[in-house]
């Protein structure tokens, strides 16, 4: 080996080694000096207190997709061609279930109304009725006035919402979606 390439060898070690060496510094470092910064908050002794943190309830996937699933049956024993989406509180898809031959639209249909019932902690079919005295709210991001849309609610909150569509109707759909939130209770 050349002597300069011994020297570059030799420089690209140590400075690989070092880098290790302050990263698991600084990593061990770390915990300290949370516990320090979360201490020296003024009238906190032991950092956090319980008063600060909220806990929040959620469907489980295994519950989300037993209530798409209660909807699509309910929708294919009337013969109809839906999609399902439940998402959480926070809008987010759990799961969405496209039925065979459900038109392209219903995905993102289903997934909007959900997003609706469960920000308005209300059936779609009864905001639709809100529009008249504001219509802007059909402006906001993310959300569908139709019906079809059913909020899933624990202890009177909201905490996902089932969406359906691609029925002929409205009332239709949210017939599916209640489905969906009557098969969470059994």
């Amino acid at each position: 080996m050349k002597t300069r390439t011994r020297v570059l060898t030799g420089t690209a070690l140590a400075v690989a080694l070092g880098a290790g060496a302050f990263g698991a510094v600084s990593a061990s470092a770390s915990p300290a000096a949370t516990t320090a910064q979360a201490a020296a908050v003024p009238g906190k002794k032991d950092g956090p207190s319980d008063k600060d943190f909220t806990t929040t309830t959620h469907l489980t996937v295994d519950a989300a997709t037993r209530a798409a699933q209660a909807a699509l049956r309910a929708a294919a024993a009337e013969n109809q061609k839906v999609t399902v989406a439940v998402v959480d509180r926070n809008g987010n898809t759990i799961v969405t279930l496209r039925g065979d031959g459900a038109g392209p639209q219903s995905y993102e249909s289903a997934q909007r109304k959900a997003f609706t019932a469960v920000s308005w902690n209300a059936p779609t079919s009864v905001l639709v009725g809100r529009l008249a005295q504001t219509p802007n709210l059909k402006d906001i991001p993310g959300t569908l006035f139709l019906g079809g849309g059913t909020p899933v609610q624990a202890n009177g909150a909201p905490v996902a919402g089932i969406g359906v569509a691609g029925a002929p109707s409205g009332d239709l759909d949210e017939k599916f979606a209640k489905a969906g939130v009557d098969a969470l209770g059994k």
